[in-house]
């Protein structure tokens, strides 16, 4: 009974980690788009960017503060008529997306801001001096330029969002944080919990192993 009930849990955990790994996936590459358009903003319009406009510019910033100041969970709570508009359900895998995505945008675009502000001032202006436009500007030389930071920037950002699957596993977001709460704290297995702390260690793992090798290659200095 018990090696079925092991193998039960097992394929439990299997499908859990898949569903943490689509959620992760998913809201990283999303985040990633948008946080990157924002922070690459944020950067071309500051008073002596390759696209002035102050005004903007603090609005920007003052968007992304307030974003990164809600706790996730509570960001969570507060978005489920936006999260049931867009997934159509409020729990599940999809509904969690939304949350993730949401939370993760600010906290991509500043780190997006500090990989792009590494680019070398020089460069920029040479560029700008040849006649290129802003947006040629940033194709072919913010972005090239800061590859290695922006790969670091979305590896810390899947190892974040790794964290925040798990808190939103808890309220029904499915994933491993849901298997350590039903089937390791609510049913008193101390061996559930700990299976699922390893596997989210390996996966964090993964993604640092992953996302610093990428970024190494990538870097041409």
């Amino acid at each position: 009974m018990t090696g079925v009930l092991s193998g039960a849990l097992l394929a439990i955990l299997g499908r859990a980690t898949g569903e943490t790994l689509v959620m992760v996936a998913v809201s990283t590459a999303l985040a990633g788009a948008a946080g990157l358009a924002l922070g690459t903003l944020v950067v071309a319009t500051e008073r002596d960017g390759i696209l002035p406009a102050p005004r903007l510019h603090r609005l920007l910033g003052a968007v992304i503060n307030v974003g990164r100041s809600v706790p996730f969970i509570i960001l969570m709570v507060a978005i489920i008529p936006f999260t049931r508009l867009v997934a159509g359900s409020s729990i599940g895998t999809r509904a969690a997306i939304v949350p993730l995505v949401v939370g993760a945008i600010p906290y991509v675009a500043r780190l997006a801001e500090a990989a792009l502000r590494e680019v070398d001032r020089g460069v920029i202006e040479a560029v700008v001096t040849m006649g290129a436009s802003p947006w040629q500007v940033v194709r072919r030389t913010y972005l090239p330029e800061a590859v290695p930071a922006l790969v670091r920037a979305v590896t810390l950002t899947a190892i974040t969002l790794v964290g925040y699957s798990a808190m939103a596993g808890a309220v029904g977001g499915g994933g491993l944080g849901d298997v350590a709460i039903r089937y390791g704290y609510q049913r008193f297995r101390p061996d559930v919990m700990v299976l699922t702390v390893v596997v989210l260690v390996v996966m964090v793992q993964a993604i640092q192993w992953a996302g610093e090798s990428l970024a190494r290659r990538l870097d041409r200095r």
